[in-house]
């Protein structure tokens, strides 16, 4: 194979990553929106939806072996290689997680906690994502680095709308409210727990694919410990 070709390659792996990001991304936004408009059938959209991110996952992965087996990389070839390969899979789990929101928008009252806004964590996990796969393909080490620190943010607003979860779920409790049977008010706190945990999850993937452009770049593992 000539250089030329498998320059070519390689560039088709940074756009094919980048373009199963925007993919995720999507599937992202539209399940934070059925969760936000109480849309079931663009929730359903979500869920069925899952099977394309997978499909080009595993197309993504059999790429990437390819290049290891056939190309034998090497240096920052390799790294790149590697790291597009460790993108890949968080990018597949944020589009697992989506698909788990879509599922919480079919079944979560969004009644309970209302103060909680699921909308805001979100977009700033959203956010996160897109700017780390800009930061991918740029390989803008700044930008990688900036969203390991805005990770912190995230998770304080996760953090509070936890307790917040909790202290209504407790003043509720003390009201005597029977507006919810006890078990279905314990799924609809579990729900939202679980709501607010997975966002903090897709911070966590956008910090490791910064974490991956960053050891891709300047062979720096800082992000990832």
């Amino acid at each position: 194979m000539s250089r030329e070709s498998y320059r070519q390659l390689l560039d088709e792996l940074r756009d094919d990553v980048v373009r199963m990001g925007e993919l995720v991304v999507e599937r992202l936004e539209a399940a934070l929106t059925a969760l936000e408009t109480n849309d079931e059938a663009l929730a359903r959209e979500v869920i069925d939806g899952d099977d394309e991110v997978n499909e080009l996952y595993l197309s993504l992965e059999s790429d990437c072996i390819d290049l290891f087996a056939l190309q034998q990389p090497v240096a920052s070839d390799l790294r790149f290689v590697a790291a597009s390969f460790k993108v890949i899979t968080d990018l597949e789990r944020v589009g697992d997680l989506a698909t788990n929101l879509g599922a919480y928008a079919l079944a979560t009252d969004r009644r309970l906690a209302p103060e909680v806004d699921v909308d805001t964590i979100g977009r700033e996990a959203t956010s996160m994502i897109e700017r780390s796969l800009d930061a991918y393909e740029r390989e803008d080490v700044a930008a990688c680095r900036a969203i390991a620190a805005d990770d912190d943010d995230l998770d304080a607003l996760c953090q509070r709308a936890s307790e917040t979860v909790a202290r209504d779920l407790v003043e509720r409790e003390g009201d005597g409210d029977d507006l919810w049977s006890v078990e279905q008010l314990l799924d609809d706190v579990s729900r939202l727990l679980l709501t607010v945990r997975d966002l903090e999850r897709v911070g966590d993937h956008a910090v490791n694919v910064a974490a991956r452009t960053l050891y891709m770049v300047e062979t720096d593992p800082e992000l990832l410990y």
